[in-house]
């Protein structure tokens, strides 16, 4: 239920055209299908399988933005250098564009 919620929230804070053309642009449909297909598991009592396909779909949807929290997150007290070391990895695994596509 949260994950709708979660979607629901993004067209609220975003808008629903920008939600659309987010979910739909070519390099992020495997990633679309990957969330969906999870979400509907998790509702189908797969929950296991589908929490790990949705996760696989949500890092392929949103792994652009973890530069930007890697760097809000180096700027935390005493663990922040390493969240930041983290999310800049995390970051190139997923292809480091860097928000060079982020609807926003």
């Amino acid at each position: 239920m949260g994950n709708i919620l979660f979607v629901f929230g993004l067209v609220l804070i975003i808008g629903l055209p920008k939600t659309v053309l987010f979910f739909t642009r070519r390099p992020k449909l495997k990633g679309t299908a990957a969330f969906t297909g999870g979400v509907v598991l998790i509702l189908l009592r797969w929950p296991l399988i589908g929490f790990l396909i949705e996760l696989y779909g949500i890092f392929i949807l949103f792994g652009d933005f973890f530069a930007t929290m890697g760097s809000f997150a180096g700027n935390i007290p005493v663990i922040g250098p390493y969240l930041q070391k983290a999310f800049n990895r995390a970051s190139q695994a997923s292809g480091g564009r860097k928000n060079a596509e982020l609807p926003v």
